[in-house]
Order: structure tokens, then C-alpha cells, then sequence
């Protein structure tokens, strides 16, 4: 796949991130960018300043592991930006030596209903599970509940991004919206470099791109990361604000896919919210309720 433009963005964007401060180096004198130069990157990764602009023109098809392990040390790659260097130079030739194995190819999956059991064993909060591209595949009654704006809306196709991007409740559902919108396009970018032929998320980034500046702004800063664990804060229009931590774990027997779980702190007020809202869930409704005061 020829994915040159990718790559070459990538590296350029990383190394003007790392000071030279940071990679151990004097500071010197006029520098133009607050970045590396290419003759510091090509030093600290061991390697010939014509080989290393040859990477950065983004030509990594060929190149070993250890290349890229050293190239990934030069520019102090996170996990997250390691890995999506490896996907990048998996899709420029297919070895499939440097990565994951690639999944199986898209359908119109349907969880197993033993899945579905398990989340709806999750009781306590919301459970669900989502693919590369931010659409909510399978979810407990609990996470219906709590991604009620997302499902709500039309046309959405339940895809979280689109939520955050183009619908104006995002802003009041997440109160750090801007935190939100880094991470939903980091996960996005992510899996760009995971899943380079996936003609779905192309149409996504398309759309986004060309509806949300704000989108089009993050998605050219090729940031990655991996989304595993934290606390989010989120203001449920029913519930009002609820502060849950979540853990993120990959599918192992399905690729590509994210089980996340949120809880509350057992005893706090974000904790007795979730039980309002499993509580509302549950009731049979024809029209939406008010807010409880103050929500």
C-alpha cells in the first residue's frame, strides 16, 4: 500500500515535537523550529542522514524491526506512536512479521449472544463494546441509557465521533469536550495506521474532515494513543454530572474491538446517579423525562 504521504506526516510531526533538551542534545543556536533537525535524528538513531530522510519521505517499505526500534528511540515514541509506526511500515509492504496479525475482513458483525450476556451481567454501570471506528457494536441496557443523545440521534449510526463532532449536545455531554475530541481522533488515527484498507473509516474521516474544522485541526497533528483506563467527567441530561472511571480492554478473540466498562466510586454522587439512571433505563417510556433539579 502505498500509505508514503502517512508516514512522512508522522515523522515530521514527531520530530518537530521532540526539544532538543529532551532527546539529551545542546540547544544550539539559530534554530528555526523548536524541533530536531534531520541530522540529530539520523545521530541518535545510528544511521546515515540520507537514510533517515529517505524514512521521512516515507519510504518504509523493506525496513527491519530494528530500523524502526531505533528510529522509534530517537524520536521518544510512546507505546501508542511505536506501535502506529510498525502498523505504518506493516501497510507499506504487508510484513507481517512487525505486528499484530491483520484481522479478519469487515462484515456486518453481530456480537455472540454469550457476549451480550456478559454485559448485561454488567449491572453497575455502563458496558459496551466498540470497533476502531467508534461505533458502539453491542452495549448493556445501562449504556443505552447513558448513550442516550448518541443513539438518539439520526443518521449517527450510534458512532461515537460523529457524536462528538457534529452534534451540539457533545458539548454539554462531555464538559471536557475538548479533552474528548483529542482522544476521539487519536483513537481514529490510530486505527487508520492499524487498519489501512478500511473503507469505512475513510468515509468517517472524510465526513468528519469535511464538516468540523475542529476535526480537520486534530487530525492533522497525527497524534495516537492507546485507550485503556482513566476517569472521564460526563453531564447526563437525566442524571446530571457523573465522574466514572473506565477501563478499556482489547478483544483478543476479535479484533479491532474495545470492551470499556464505567464505574462510579462506590459511596459518591456519581455513584447514586448511576443507579438514577439504570433505574430510568428500566422504566417503560413514551416521552423523555424532565431533568432532577439541578441536573
Amino acid at each position: 500500500m502505498d500509505n508514503r504521504e502517512e508516514v512522512r506526516e508522522f515523522l515530521t510531526s514527531r520530530r518537530a515535537k521532540i526539544t532538543p533538551g529532551r532527546a539529551g542534545l545542546p540547544p544550539g543556536s539559530r534554530r528555526r523550529v523548536p524541533g530536531l533537525r534531520r541530522t540529530e535524528v539520523a545521530a541518535l538513531a545510528d544511521m546515515s542522514v540520507e537514510y533517515y530522510a529517505k524514512l521521512e519521505r516515507g519510504n518504509l517499505a523493506g525496513v527491519s524491526p530494528a530500523v524502526l526500534e531505533a528510529l522509534a528511540r530517537a524520536l521518544r515514541l510512546d507505546d501508542a506512536e511505536r506501535a502506529h509506526l510498525l502498523n505504518l511500515a506493516q501497510a507499506a509492504d504487508g510484513t507481517e512479521a512487525l505486528t499484530r496479525p491483520r484481522r479478519r475482513p469487515k462484515g456486518q458483525w453481530k456480537p455472540h449472544r454469550s457476549l451480550q450476556w456478559a454485559l448485561d451481567a454488567v449491572t453497575a454501570g455502563p458496558a459496551f463494546v466498540r470497533n476502531g471506528r467508534m461505533d458502539i457494536v453491542a452495549a448493556n441496557q445501562l449504556a443505552r441509557a447513558f448513550y442516550d443523545d448518541v443513539y438518539a440521534t439520526p443518521g449517527n449510526q450510534a458512532n461515537l465521533a460523529r457524536f462528538t463532532f457534529l452534534d451540539p449536545a457533545a458539548r454539554r455531554f462531555y464538559p471536557d469536550w475538548d479533552l474528548a475530541a483529542d482522544i476521539t481522533v487519536a483513537i481514529l488515527r490510530t486505527e487508520a495506521g492499524r487498519n489501512p484498507h478500511d473503507k469505512d473509516l475513510h468515509d468517517l474521516v472524510g465526513e468528519l474532515s469535511t464538516r468540523s474544522d475542529g476535526f480537520r485541526t486534530r487530525w492533522g497533528a497525527h497524534d495516537v494513543r492507546h485507550h485503556g483506563s482513566g476517569t472521564k467527567r460526563f453531564h447526563h441530561q437525566v442524571v446530571g454530572d457523573l465522574t466514572l472511571a473506565y477501563e478499556g480492554l482489547e478483544m483478543a478473540a476479535e479484533p479491532g474491538l474495545t470492551l470499556t466498562i464505567f464505574t462510579a466510586e462506590p459511596g459518591s454522587a456519581s455513584e447514586e446517579g448511576l443507579r438514577l439512571l439504570a433505574s430510568w433505563a428500566a422504566t417503560p417510556r413514551t416521552a423523555s423525562p424532565a431533568p432532577r433539579p439541578g441536573a
